[in-house]
């Protein structure tokens, strides 16, 4: 019969006799089979793990989960607890915060060379100084935004008749981007993100540098398949290595009006949408008019300087 991931947690805890983190009971349940028990997995189980365990510690505060320690949090059975008591000595501290050495500025090109690499979009960064200062406000633009065009992936019969159909699968991303991202920011970078991405196909929230505390990585998770907005995570070393933590939920349409309302607000989303129009209209991409896709070695070269 299909388990869920409560009763997988449970039954691993009370096996190895401990409190554990969700990565290991994960890595356990892998170890032993068990994960090809489950009802459903989804794309991150692991997370997923994490955050069912999260949130059920947090409603039900008699329920069968009890937390223990701080960073990384563990989870053990009620009954366990009762029996080992409190002493837990291989609970570990939260590590020194990061100093980081880099602006929100200079993420933008290793942002661009991911997104035109990997999501096969043309991004366009949004200055909000160009917006009219009656309705200026951080929380109604994106960073940076992107289209992705079929013409490179469809036969030209293809596209115009997905046109004639009054379907271009044309795609609308938007970025929020931060420096970091810790339980110190989550709640506004994300409602931020969820905020100013509200119009697109699909929304991101994207930083180089992600806590890899596992509660933290469990309620980004949850944030995220709660509203649908996707995780990025950076890599300055490596910018091949920079991907999706936590998928998009891609939306089939588009919000117009928001759209219509931030064209009327912000001069640079204005010229965004009268490029995106041009290039279908001729069905060819003018990169030139997009933010310039920077080379590796570039990135690589700044990101050793910096």
């Amino acid at each position: 019969m299909p388990i869920t991931f409560l009763q997988l947690a449970e039954r691993i805890i009370n096996e190895e006799g401990r409190p554990l983190s969700a990565g290991e009971i994960w890595q356990i349940a892998q170890e032993k089979g068990y994960d090809r028990e489950l009802a459903t997995q989804g794309k991150t189980p692991q997370a997923t793990l994490g955050a069912r365990l999260y949130v059920e510690v947090r409603d039900n505060p008699r329920g069968t989960f009890v937390a223990v320690g701080a960073r990384p949090k563990r989870f053990i059975t009620r009954a366990l607890h009762e029996t080992l008591g409190n002493d837990f000595d291989d609970i570990q501290l939260a590590p020194e915060p990061k100093k980081l050495g880099y602006s929100e500025k200079d993420l933008h090109p290793f942002l661009v060379y991911y997104s035109f690499y990997y999501l096969k979009a043309y991004l366009k960064t949004i200055r909000h100084h160009t917006s009219r200062k009656s309705e200026f406000g951080e929380w109604v633009h994106p960073d940076i935004v992107g289209c992705y065009f079929p013409f490179d992936d469809w036969e030209d019969e293809t596209v115009e008749l997905s046109s004639m159909m009054g379907d271009t699968a044309v795609r609308l991303f938007s970025f929020e981007l931060k420096r970091d991202l810790s339980f110190a920011n989550l709640r506004e970078s994300f409602f931020q993100a969820v905020s100013n991405s509200s119009w697109a196909h699909e929304g991101y929230l994207v930083a180089a540098s992600i806590d890899s505390d596992e509660d933290f990585r469990a309620e980004l998770g949850r944030l995220s398949e709660s509203f649908g907005i996707g995780v990025i995570e950076l890599d300055l070393s490596d910018p091949d290595a920079s991907s999706i933590i936590f998928p998009a939920r891609s939306k089939e349409s588009v919000d117009w009006e928001m759209v219509n309302k931030l064209g009327r607000m912000n001069a640079d989303f204005r010229e965004f949408l009268k490029r995106i129009k041009t290039d279908i209209k001729s069905r060819e991409v003018r990169k030139e008019f997009y933010d310039p896709v920077p080379a590796r070695e570039e990135l690589v070269r700044e990101a050793g300087q910096g």
